[in-house]
């Protein structure tokens, strides 16, 4: 099942790289078509570098259930992973999106988070043995692939909404279905906050953890407020 995950954001890359270079001859002027192509060469490098990450995460984990290499070789790797997959999310910050694009930007980067954090419960589970760690890394991996899919479906809107634009245009984002898209990843960020600092009767264990709620809970608020159309 994690190979299929994988094949799927293999696919998912590709399609990126082939919009990005399509991204690049529908604007007319020529500073803006070579901004718009530079954009998609490096979004589809973020994703495929993803990508990568995550099959040498998974086979690192097949060598060890084989005896090729020791538990402590396989959590020295993956102290490298998260400190890796950290620094490729930072790049997404670093890129400069038609502003037609950015709600897309701002999905694959949530994607690739919630992956990293799906990815920190899985190697818990490898160093506790606690099955809760799974159960939560394959929600997660599940949550990433959602954010993911929505990017994609995102980014293909906004380039199918792209014409040839004067010099003293603007361009214009669509908005078709980005309202519910926001305020499904926002309920997503709150019920993951509640997850994270409630125990199982709904309840605080210590005035920081609700404290460490109230500030998760007012991130996912802003995160929608700064999304919505």
């Amino acid at each position: 099942m994690k190979k299929n995950k994988i094949q799927n954001i293999t696919i998912i890359v590709i399609i990126i790289i082939i919009i990005g270079s399509i991204i690049g001859y529908n604007y007319s002027v020529d500073q803006t078509k070579q901004k718009g192509f530079q954009f998609g060469v490096e979004l589809a490098q973020i994703q495929d570098d993803v990508t990568r990450l995550q099959t040498i995460f998974y086979s690192e984990k097949n060598k060890w259930d084989e005896g090729d290499i020791t538990k402590d070789d396989l959590l020295k790797y993956y102290e490298r992973h998260v400190r890796e997959f950290k620094e490729i999310i930072d790049r997404y910050d670093k890129l400069t999106p038609p502003k037609s694009f950015k709600s897309s930007v701002d999905l694959f980067k949530l994607s690739s988070q919630t992956q990293l954090e799906s990815d920190e419960e899985y190697i818990k589970w490898i160093v506790t043995g606690d099955e809760s760690s799974k159960i939560r890394s394959d929600a997660q991996i599940q949550e990433a692939y959602e954010y993911e899919n929505l990017g994609l479906l995102e980014f293909q809107s906004s380039k199918s909404g792209v014409k040839t634009y004067d010099e003293s245009e603007k361009f214009s984002a669509p908005q078709v279905g980005l309202t519910q898209k926001v305020i499904y990843i926002s309920e997503n960020m709150k019920n993951k906050c509640d997850s994270q600092f409630k125990n199982e009767l709904g309840e605080f264990d210590s005035d920081q953890t609700e404290i460490d709620w109230f500030n998760c809970f007012n991130k996912a608020e802003k995160w929608k407020s700064d999304h919505l159309p």
